[in-house]
């Protein structure tokens, strides 16, 4: 399935940068562009910037950036084609699609055909192959229907070496891709066999309900075979960026404005089944920031909901700090020993669980029990210790009130004195607040050494040329026909300083003669992230073009001024190339004792210096 490309520039023209980023970032006009704090990277000082007129955006500060697909994409861990879905949604665009493979879709879409070729085929022998027959079985004695089996894809991969392989054969899918999927495996001998053969399968979902990846449990009791085996990561698939089962929760999340985080597939499914549908599992992994990142997208009150025992209690106390550093309210709820969520809500229902769930002590209050049932309170200086391990999640909030309230909690509940615990909360959060200015400081400096172009690309020699030669590369995406023309008639690229600007002007000139392209936006898409990134830094400083003129002319001139401005740089930067081929010559006269090549270099100097004088009188005298 693959979206044709003029639907995807329509898209893509249709939406306004600003409006779409202004959904998940405050911005704020700063000129001709907007600012804000970047949501990609923790920084006080706005260094995030979204230009209108380009449609690109750019964080100074950490340097990701794009247009308005990879923003989603970065900001909501989804696919290029869910965050077009996604935009079209939003403009009441409607898509369309090409059902066949094409030679252009790309590695994304391919990989993710695969999987969903793959979860019907696995799909298809749960629900009607004679052998799926046991897995049914044990999904009926889990008390799982047949409508949750088909809501969530699940599934059975036969219990053969190369089922899945013939499958993929008949259907003339790349095996290489499945091989990447970690759908098959190969031996030493070149062998290709089912890497989760005899498993109920279940499919892993994007936030948008595509299939990225794979989990199959073993119905079996053998002790040296793993419980579940899952997909590897891949080009679609980071596993600690993904949250099972948010795809079917997230609307329920937003409406009740409160999450449950449950362990397991199987947790989920029941909880999901019988009613409680603002669910997400962590699927055995420890919770990771980027899943916390994803979660608070979609509301920041986060119920916990692990095992009792010892590794579920770490995991609560784990994912505490982790959740607490994205602002969530934090509480863990506690189900009786021996009984996990899937269970729980088998054995007693939909009410008595509701009720464990409104019961959730805040993350303090857990933490204070778990300690206690320790033994930590029972010797004065293991008390010591606990008290501190208590206020260190508490300097990790950012709201001072809620800070105030919770040292409140503890001075009761210890009886101490609370200027004390104030005192430790301050040195705590001092020691944070160090490592944050260290690490905003080399994000500042980093900033003021890259603010014409990436260090990668700088060269001290002649750096009043190369400033010249960027203005020049900036002025290519004003978007602006007039200044292209002019620029393309009168620049040699060729005598360039920087290879990264030669290469940048050449391509520009290409796209814009052959097919009249000149909108900022799609002239940065033509090149690589490293030269996209390059080109954002460069044409979305905050001086843009230059700091002598910006704002203090009425913005109705704005065409004329800029025009102008072109023009002179024009003539600054050919006569600054005629200087240095002057002053080239001029130490070649110096270092030669023949007496006729000193003359000819006189002579060339002095065509050089004419050249210079009516450089002015070659471009146009009047604006277009």
């Amino acid at each position: 399935m693959r979206i044709p490309e003029q639907k995807i520039e329509e898209i893509k023209n249709s939406a306004d940068i600003v409006d779409i980023i202004s959904e998940y970032v405050q911005l704020k006009k700063r000129g001709k562009n907007f600012v804000g704090l970047c949501p990609f990277h923790r920084e006080k000082t706005p260094s995030f910037t979204v230009s209108i007129d380009k449609q690109i955006y750019h964080c100074f500060g950490c340097h990701i950036g794009g247009n308005v697909f990879s923003f989603l994409m970065e900001y909501k861990k989804i696919s290029f084609v869910e965050a077009v879905q996604e935009l079209a949604e939003h403009l009441g665009v409607k898509l369309d699609f090409d059902e066949s493979y094409s030679k252009n879709q790309s590695e994304q879409e391919i990989l993710f055909d695969i999987n969903t070729e793959v979860a019907r085929y696995y799909s298809n022998n749960l629900l009607n192959e004679l052998e799926a027959e046991y897995a049914r079985s044990y999904l009926e004695k889990r008390n799982i229907k047949i409508q949750t089996i088909r809501a969530f894809g699940l599934g059975f991969a036969l219990n053969k070496w190369d089922s899945l392989v013939k499958f993929l054969i008949g259907k003339n899918i790349d095996i290489d891709k499945a091989l990447h999927l970690g759908l098959i495996g190969k031996t030493n001998n070149g062998k290709l066999y089912d890497k989760l053969a005899g498993r109920l399968i279940f499919p892993i979902f994007s936030p948008n309900g595509r299939v990225v990846a794979f989990a199959g449990r073993t119905l079996t009791e053998e002790s040296d075979t793993p419980k579940y085996i899952n997909s590897p990561e891949s080009l679609i698939y980071v596993k600690g960026r993904v949250l099972y089962g948010l795809s079917f929760a997230k609307d329920e999340i937003r409406k009740l404005n409160n999450v449950i985080l449950v362990e397991g597939y199987m947790d989920l499914i029941s909880l999901y089944q019988n009613g409680i549908k603002n669910v997400v599992a962590i699927s055995g992994t420890a919770l990771t920031d980027e899943q916390a990142q994803l979660l608070s997208r979609y509301t920041r009150n986060i119920i916990l909901l692990f095992d009792s025992d010892t590794s579920g209690i770490n995991a609560s106390l784990r994912s505490i700090e982790i959740l607490l550093k994205r602002d969530c309210d934090v509480k863990i709820a506690s189900l009786p020993s021996s009984e996990d969520p899937d269970s729980f809500i088998n054995k007693y229902g939909k009410e008595k669980f509701t009720k464990i769930i409104k019961q959730a002590d805040n993350f303090l209050e857990f933490h204070t029990a778990y300690l206690e049932k320790q033994g930590a309170f029972k010797d004065p200086q293991k008390t010591v210790e606990a008290i501190r391990e208590l206020i260190k999640p508490v300097a990790i909030i950012e709201d001072e009130l809620k800070r105030t309230i919770l040292i409140k909690n503890i001075s009761k509940k210890f009886n101490l004195r609370e200027k004390l615990l104030e005192n430790e909360l301050d040195k705590l959060i001092k020691d944070k607040s160090k490592l944050s200015v260290k690490t905003q400081q080399k994000s500042e400096d980093l900033n003021k050494d890259s603010d014409l172009f990436d260090l990668k690309f700088y060269h001290p020699k002649n750096s009043i040329l190369i400033n010249k030669e960027v203005e020049i590369i900036k002025l290519l995406f004003e978007g602006d026909k007039n200044i292209l023309e002019i620029i393309f008639s009168n620049i040699e690229p060729e005598k360039f300083e920087l290879e990264i600007n030669k290469k940048i002007f050449l391509r520009v000139k290409d796209e814009f003669e052959n097919f009249g392209n000149c909108h900022p936006s799609h002239l940065i898409s033509l090149f690589d992230e490293e030269t996209q990134k390059y080109l954002r830094q460069i044409t979305l400083q905050n001086f843009t073009i230059s700091d002598h003129w910006e704002g203090k002319y009425p913005t109705e001139n704005y065409d004329k001024i800029i025009f102008d401005y072109t023009k002179d740089l024009i003539i600054k930067l050919k006569q600054l190339i005629i200087d240095k081929q002057i002053s080239d010559k001029q130490k070649l006269i110096k270092s030669s004792n023949d007496e006729s090549i000193i003359l000819s270099l006189i002579r060339e100097i002095n065509e050089l210096s004419k050249k210079k004088l009516n450089i002015s009188l070659e471009l146009p005298q009047n604006n277009p």
